[in-house]
């Protein structure tokens, strides 16, 4: 009954309260206006909450009320944190008050007023517009432009010194090797023909292995013992005839195949341990040293203003084959790689002559993309050249305004070979140009693109 009576009078109470609360906002909507009478609404609310909290007893040692409790006191502190503030309004007075009052002359002796510095009037906002969005035609342009720059820096330096090295070399092997028929060496590699461009650090050197076409012939790569179309063997004929030594490349044979292995080896000892680089390096102010560790013959340059490194290439050309001394990794030396790369940079440029395309510009992009990316440095050269030239096959468009319409397009195709893990030579479909990587590469390449492929700027960061 005594708790019954309790909350009758606190109700009594509550009503009283109320009554002066809903006279006291009436009254404050008209003074304070609407924003300024929310405000006051809220406060209100909140004192009105923690007067019934001090005055209604509480549960002690009740921790679920304690907790009610405190959620309560949140939910106050929230509350007013997140009332509007009003407004400040000029005054009706001040917008019909002269901004400045006109100047006179005051009279000798008069007490000139004050002078009221009024602030001047607010310069109305004007919001700045947002910045534009590059398509990912401009993000092409741009990248490859930021790359360019640093390119023509060193472009007409590095053949340059190349043609350099590549004279001395020449000079060299006549003195040292005057029973060998060497052909003239020559410059090779993107940065020449235009296919990448991107980076200036590295060019090929061909050295030229003249046959006797009577006393050598070629065996097709799926007769070899790798069964793989893309090696080649150069075996000796007619021995019983032409027996050993009629042909100076004689010595390089293992059974009766020309060498690549051999010819290699023979070629590193003398880059190595027979050729003065340091006064060669000297006299064309730079420093040259052999890559000793390598199975590649290589060469590594350094100038005051580019750091080049060459790769010299044994090559044979045989019934229209172009044959590198370039094996695969493994206990087989024989073998000979044929090589697509003339035959590439021939077609691609045929067919921008034809219709005015950007397929070497498309190629100088996604070569310098895949060469700075880690997981796909694999791709550069050849397989994105190829890929290039069977899109080429079915996608006619190629003008400079649809370059990243076809950029987008050969990711797709990419990722397309990659799923079946095979890309087909364009010269030559027997010839996988996957068939050397290995399983978790072509997937980690795959995954790279499906997810540029949604968002191709992903490939465009700087590494």
């Amino acid at each position: 009954m005594a708790e019954f009576t309790r909350q009758r009078d606190k109700r009594q109470e509550d009503n009283g309260l109320g009554s002066v609360l809903d006279l006291l906002l009436a009254n404050a909507r008209l003074v304070l206006g609407v924003s300024g009478a929310a405000v006051l609404a809220i406060a209100t609310l909140v004192v009105k909450r923690l007067i019934d909290r001090a005055t209604s007893p509480r549960d002690e040692g009740d921790p679920k009320a304690e907790q009610k409790s405190l959620e309560e006191s949140w939910q106050d502190l929230a509350l007013i944190k997140a009332t509007p503030k009003p407004l400040k309004k000029q005054r009706r007075e001040d917008l019909s008050a002269p901004l400045l009052s006109p100047a006179r002359p005051s009279a000798p002796g008069e007490a000139r007023p004050p002078e009221v510095c009024s602030a001047p009037p607010e310069t109305p906002r004007v919001e700045s517009n947002p910045p534009r969005c590059l398509t990912l035609q401009e993000k092409l342009l741009a990248h490859y432009g930021r790359r360019l720059s640093v390119l023509e820096t060193q472009a007409s330096l590095t053949p340059r010194l190349a043609r350099s090295i590549c004279a001395q070399l020449q000079t060299f092997l006549r003195s040292k090797c005057p029973e060998l028929p060497f052909g003239s060496l020559f410059l090779s590699g993107p940065l020449l023909d235009g296919l990448e461009a991107l980076a200036a650090d590295h060019i090929h050197l061909m050295l030229p292995v003249v046959l006797d076409a009577t006393l050598w012939s070629l065996i097709p790569g799926e007769d070899t013992v790798v069964r793989n179309p893309q090696y080649w063997m150069i075996k000796r004929t007619d021995l019983e005839y032409f027996p050993r030594g009629c042909s100076p490349w004689d010595r390089f044979m293992v059974g009766q195949y020309l060498s690549s292995n051999a010819l290699n080896e023979t070629l590193h000892k003398l880059l190595v341990a027979s050729i003065n680089w340091p006064a060669i390096g000297s006299l064309l102010g730079s420093v040259i040293h052999p890559v000793v560790a390598s199975q590649e013959l290589k060469l590594e340059v350094k100038h005051d203003q580019v750091e080049l490194s060459i790769t010299l290439f044994p090559v044979v050309e045989m019934e229209d084959k172009v044959l590198l001394a370039a094996p695969p990794e493994g206990l087989v030396e024989n073998l000979w790689l044929e090589s697509f790369y003339r035959a590439e940079v021939s077609k691609v440029k045929e067919l921008d002559a034809g219709d005015s395309g950007a397929r070497q510009h498309c190629l100088r992009i996604l070569n310098g993309v895949c060469k700075s990316h880690p997981a796909l440095h694999k791709l550069s050269g050849g397989p994105l050249t190829h890929v290039v030239l069977h899109l080429s096959a079915t996608s006619s468009d190629w003008a400079e305004e649809s370059l990243a319409d076809r950029f987008q397009q050969v990711l797709e195709e990419l990722v397309g070979y990659l799923e079946k893990g095979v890309l087909p030579s364009y010269f030559n479909h027997k010839i996988n140009l996957f068939c050397e990587l290995l399983e978790e590469e072509i997937d980690e390449m795959g995954f790279t693109l499906y997810r540029a492929i949604s968002e191709p700027e992903l490939l465009l960061k700087e590494k």
